[in-house]
């Protein structure tokens, strides 16, 4: 199975990483992480929470309780023994080695990020891709976008846990139009339609 690694930056828009995990969970790619990318999206998720009116402890409740799901759905993603590779790529941001580490490590044959270009592909190990959330949406979709829409449907089965629920249109408009996954959602649409 293709494995993949997640940045924060990917990981950090709700529905977005819902999307992506759902895809996930429907087969059609492994996911993984490190332990940093997973501090970085707590960080993260507990500052946009605030940013949003939630106070602080709740903020940071709901972004721990985050964390633990995804660890717990997720067992097999947070990998281990990337320490060492740190420091030594050369990166334009030190502070993004561990992304690639834990790709090395990992054995991913992508990192999907929206920091493309903190990851040169000179600085990438040869059989690593670095991808933006669109792109690596449009081409694992493609492999089977009946179970893309499955993923979708079943985004909008459990929305309205915190807020209104979503229609499954409502999900593919969001992501074409706030995350640029344009051929995504054609594929997507296209399979509902046939």
């Amino acid at each position: 199975m293709f494995t993949a690694t997640l940045d924060t930056s990917v990981l950090w828009p709700s529905l977005q990483r819902d999307f992506l995990l759902s895809l996930a969970v429907e087969g059609a790619y492994r996911p993984t992480w490190s332990s940093a990318i997973l501090e970085e999206l707590e960080f993260h998720e507990e500052v946009k929470l605030v940013k949003r009116g939630i106070p602080v402890a709740e903020a940071a409740s709901r972004a721990a309780t985050l964390i633990a799901a995804i660890r717990r759905e997720f067992a097999d993603a947070e990998v281990e023994g990337w320490e060492p590779l740190e420091g030594t790529l050369g990166l334009p941001d030190p502070d993004d080695e561990h992304v690639v580490a834990a790709a090395v490590i990992a054995g991913a044959g992508a990192i999907v990020t929206e920091n493309l270009k903190d990851f040169p592909a000179a600085k990438i190990p040869p059989g690593i891709q670095v991808l933006s959330a669109r792109e690596f949406a449009k081409n694992t979709v493609a492999l089977n976008p009946r179970h893309a829409l499955a993923a979708v449907r079943e985004i909008a089965s459990r929305s309205g846990r915190y807020g209104a629920a979503l229609t499954v249109e409502e999900i593919l408009d969001t992501l074409r139009d706030r995350y640029g996954m344009i051929e995504a959602v054609e594929m997507m649409v296209e399979a509902a339609s046939a």
